[in-house]
């Protein structure tokens, strides 16, 4: 199937992206306005502009939007705070539904804040992030739980981001996996696809796709050296999709393990979301053909468009068309 045909199913499409969705706040300050306070004397760092936009999981959920997707929500938890009103916000104004989100008084939203020096545009000093340190209240992880069992049925597509580094903090906690476990084969209809820094070898009968560093981590934390056969039957994932970046996609499934090869971009602008931006294709093309090659071609091609922005950019797919024509 052609990107235009893929491209025609997606308005038919219904997603849902669980996990850790962010808030990324772009900061343009002005090296120029860097005085010193006069309390401490330790120079300011002056922002003179701001952008924000939704990230970790929102940023799949930009690109399910960007692609045409017929509707697209949210699932995870935010603080009772500004950055909250402001995610909710970013959300909207790109078509992605934030009434699941779930507000906790007292928790921070997880925000990442990138200062940007108006003089170079170069991201230059230490980014100041908002995180959550501590495991979820147990209330508030019923809720999740309880809340993705009440409307997995409105779904086509689940995507699950599992972007918290600590081992404590994030939405995607050992209960979460154990009922991702139970649902995906009782859905046998639906797309499970899960996305994870350092937990990939904990999920269970989910399609997983991780890059090629963090399976190769995996592999060596279970196994003690690197086999993707053995790691996709340690999961009993029905797919590992395993991204090398630029050189291809690996697949493994019951019928073996393949390296599929995809054009090489060259230059790069900003290969930050590259993984959001092919899970988002991969996954919509894998629900509308069936095909996991005809699916990680697609992704690759979103991603391709992507990383040629600054910043977590997304594809439209005027964009996909016009790059497929350009082979």
């Amino acid at each position: 199937m052609n990107p235009q045909a893929i491209l025609d199913r997606l308005p038919s499409l219904r997603a849902l992206v669980v996990g850790d969705i962010c808030l990324d706040r772009w900061c343009t300050y002005d090296p120029a306005e860097a005085e010193p306070s006069r309390e401490t004397g330790i120079p300011r760092i002056g922002v003179v502009k701001t952008e924000v936009t939704p990230g970790a999981g929102g940023t799949v959920a930009n690109n399910l939007a960007a692609l045409g997707t017929g509707s697209v929500h949210v699932l995870g938890v935010t603080g009772d705070d500004g950055f909250a009103y402001e995610l909710r916000q970013a959300l909207s104004a790109r078509g992605i539904r934030p009434d699941l989100l779930i507000p906790v008084n007292g928790m921070p939203t997880f925000t990442y804040t990138k200062l940007l020096n108006a003089q170079t545009g170069q991201e230059d000093l230490p980014r100041v992030d908002w995180i959550q340190t501590e495991p979820l209240p147990a209330d508030v992880e019923r809720r999740v739980l309880d809340t993705l069992q009440l409307q997995i049925d409105h779904f086509d597509v689940i995507l699950i981001s599992d972007q918290a580094e600590s081992r404590r903090g994030g939405v995607v906690t050992e209960a979460m996996r154990t009922l991702l476990a139970d649902l995906a084969p009782a859905y046998l209809e639906k797309i499970f696809w899960a996305d994870s820094r350092q937990r990939i070898h904990l999920f269970r009968n989910v399609i997983t796709k991780p890059n090629e560093q963090e399976a190769d981590a995996a592999c060596r934390q279970l196994f003690g050296y690197v086999d993707y056969a053995a790691l996709r039957q340690q999961t009993a994932s029905p797919l590992l999709v395993v991204t090398h970046g630029g050189a291809g996609v690996t697949l493994a499934d019951r019928a073996g393990v393949r390296r599929i090869e995809t054009r090489q971009v060259e230059n790069p602008v900003d290969i930050c979301g590259a993984g959001d931006s092919f899970s988002a294709g991969a996954a919509l093309a894998l629900a509308a053909t069936g095909d996991p090659e005809a699916a990680v071609r697609f992704g690759h091609l979103v991603a391709s468009i992507t990383i040629m922005k600054k910043g977590t950019g997304t594809a439209s797919p005027a964009e996909v068309l016009d790059a497929y024509a350009r082979g």
